[in-house]
């Protein structure tokens, strides 16, 4: 306790450090209160329906994701989805697309050119979802609660929740280039830990107004969800360690021979990504079920919490999570730069023959990373179905929301204790350092 306290006066002591904790603090609320800001023209007292709707779901994860702005028919109420739907598809463009490839390989001007057609098609996720979004509203709410509609009514929330996406990647923006870095998915994290406090109290309340365990019970699932995020933290931080002896290295006019360092490949290299996708495909099925909804298939893919749902989703998990990493890490280019500055693996020859190890050490690591990944994915819908924790509760128990938190957590902290290294404080850990999702 005395050596956290000591770390917290020296984050204090360092004026820029200080600074930047202030400034991503104040974005933050700022963030916060617009979530609270109701589109003009509807009755906020009238909202009961839509939050009834965004409790649980998909729409039950966009709302975490918005910090609850989606059921309160705030201006902040699509939150960042759009832009994470625009990332993903420049991925992906990235990958098939021979323009997009140059791209990336351009350098600080390619990078802003991406980012330009990231903004731009954001722009037109919006221009659907916004009026998507504001029929769903005339779906929820009773028509007496819209103190204005019509057209104009249409145009103007639509632009308002067009501009309020915007304002919230320009907030994420400031974070990174003044705050504590990771502006968006800091956003992102405190959206969804504005839902914890609620989602504890309810669950809390659950265990005491019903014959299900009681204190008992509840204790047993905190036990649980702190497992789940030790073990996460651990999948998070993952790294195999492969050596790689360089045959020279200089430094300043001086030659040494012999250096020995590691080439850390990710456990996880994939990250949240495989769930996203898997998610976003799960939901196909269920939308084409909707026109037969008797159906047993429609049945089985609208039950969260039943098997094939969930062996469906886990699988999509684990094919996506290998498919990723083969994007994302690409063997033949580090068995290239490794050769180009004289390092070799012990035992195995350069060029070719490196990465087809490189390529193998991947993929016997991925096996485990990603059937823990889904097993992360399906932990939720476990929590609901074995547990009987509340829909809202069990989000908390992994998915998406789990390794998100985690995943900023520590790349937070990570750049906290860079600030604190540079001035020669101690870390915030006793021993070693901590490892973000960039590796160790």
């Amino acid at each position: 306790m005395k050596r956290f306290i000591e770390t917290l006066k020296n984050i204090f002591k360092i004026e820029e450090l200080r600074n930047r904790i202030i400034y991503t603090f104040l974005i933050l609320i700022i963030f916060r209160i617009g979530s609270f800001v109701v589109l003009p023209g509807i009755d906020a007292t009238a909202l009961s329906g839509l939050q009834d709707q965004a409790s649980s779901g998909l729409l039950g994860l966009l709302n975490m994701f918005s910090g609850g702005a989606f059921g309160n028919a705030s201006i902040f109420a699509l939150g960042v989805m759009p832009y994470i739907s625009a990332s993903i598809v420049i991925q992906l463009l990235g990958i098939m697309v021979p323009y997009f490839q140059r791209l990336q390989r351009e350098g600080e001007s390619g990078r802003r050119k991406i980012n330009q057609y990231t903004r731009y098609l954001t722009i037109g996720i919006l221009l659907l979802q916004g009026p998507a979004y504001l029929a769903n509203l005339h779906n929820q709410i009773l028509p007496s609660a819209f103190l204005v509609s019509g057209t104009l009514f249409n145009v103007t929330s639509t632009i308002l929740l067009l501009g309020g996406t915007m304002f919230i990647m320009w907030l994420g923006e400031r974070i990174t280039d003044r705050g504590l870095g990771n502006g968006i998915s800091l956003i992102i994290m405190v959206g969804i830990i504005a839902r914890l406090p609620f989602a504890l109290f309810s669950e809390f309340v659950s265990r005491f107004s019903e014959t299900t365990g009681g204190i008992l019970m509840f204790i047993v699932e905190m036990v649980v969800m702190f497992v789940i995020f030790m073990a996460t933290i651990a999948l998070v931080q993952g790294v195999r360690k492969v050596p790689v002896q360089y045959a020279k290295r200089i430094v300043g006019n001086k030659q040494y021979g012999g250096v020995r360092q590691y080439l850390p490949l990710k456990i996880n290299s994939a990250g949240v990504m495989p769930i996203i996708f898997a998610q976003a495909l799960m939901f196909i099925p269920m939308l084409l079920s909707g026109f037969d909804a008797t159906s047993s298939f429609a049945i089985a893919f609208s039950d969260f919490t039943g098997f094939w749902y969930n062996f469906t989703f886990a699988f999509l998990v684990i094919v996506f999570t290998y498919f990723y990493t083969a994007v994302t890490v690409n063997p033949t280019n580090m068995a290239d730069e490794m050769k180009k500055n004289g390092g070799f693996i012990p035992g195995v020859k350069p060029g070719k023959k490196t990465a087809e190890y490189i390529d193998s050490i991947m993929s016997r690591i991925t096996l485990p990373g990603s059937i823990f990944l889904a097993i992360v994915a399906i932990l939720p819908a476990l929590a609901q179905k074995f547990l009987g924790v509340n829909p809202q509760f069990a989000q908390f128990f992994g998915g998406t929301s789990l390794l998100i938190m985690v995943g900023v957590v520590l790349d937070t902290l990570k750049q906290i204790e860079s600030h604190l290294l540079m001035r020669h404080y101690d870390g915030l850990m006793k021993t070693g350092r901590i490892k973000g999702r960039s590796g160790s």
